[in-house]
């Protein structure tokens, strides 16, 4: 895999996913209550293993359907502007959602503190659950596994790239988790003051970002029509 553009995008595409405010402040909250190594750990494996296992099955099956997924082509083209119109809609209205509410927290914050007093393995799963219906995170793993099957890469490299971009969107869950397991109590105030900033501006995130890969998507999609006109 020498196409360094490839990576590029893998790992593009992987920090847009790692940008999840929901998951971000599960976290945070896991690591700031009881057991916080313990269940801080079991919940980024969830999220490590749902997001690996979701562009192998993505992957194997645009195999299985041998699509042409070279640059230009009619389903790679449909995909970059259905996905970058819908993400700009998405983006633009979270953007205004916020700027609306001011300082008031998103609804979505007083959602996680109730997710987080659930048992473990129902935490585990909602949170699955949630990556896998977010918007944002379904074209992007749908865009990974076209950007690696247009690559026509031998399978171990395929497999390499999955890996590089799941480890990719899992960083910013890694670094505070790996934070509290060399020493909790130093980085307390910095966890606190992470929740504190991601719940005040957590909306104004989701819909940068969303807006964002919108964008990118829409000029990849135009980028490929002209390919194909």
């Amino acid at each position: 895999m020498a196409d360094t553009t490839l990576w590029a995008e893998l790992l593009a595409f992987g920090t847009g996913l790692a940008l999840s405010p929901i998951h971000l402040g599960v976290l945070l909250l896991l690591l700031l209550g009881p057991k916080p190594i313990q269940r801080g750990s079991w919940f980024v494996t969830g999220w490590i293993v749902t997001t690996l296992v979701t562009v192998i099955l993505l992957l194997t099956v645009g195999h299985s359907l041998v699509l042409d997924m070279t640059q230009g082509s009619h389903h790679r083209t449909a995909l970059d502007l259905l996905g970058g119109g819908a993400l700009i809609s998405l983006g633009l209205k979270e953007l205004l959602r916020s700027f609306a509410a001011g300082e008031e927290q998103p609804a979505w914050t007083h959602t996680i503190e109730r997710f987080i007093n659930l048992p473990l393995p129902l935490l585990i799963a909602v949170g699955a659950l949630t990556e896998l219906i977010s918007p944002d995170d379904l074209f992007l793993f749908a865009k990974t596994s076209a950007v690696v099957l247009a690559a026509s890469l031998p399978s171990w490299q395929e497999i390499v790239g999955l890996v590089f971009f799941t480890f990719g969107s899992s960083l910013l869950l890694l670094i505070p988790l790996v934070a509290v397991i060399i020493g909790r109590e130093r980085v307390i105030p910095l966890l606190q003051s992470g929740k504190q900033l991601l719940f005040a501006k957590g909306d104004l995130i989701v819909g940068g970002v969303s807006f964002a890969l919108g964008a990118y998507l829409g000029w990849q999609g135009i980028s490929g029509l002209t390919i194909v006109i």
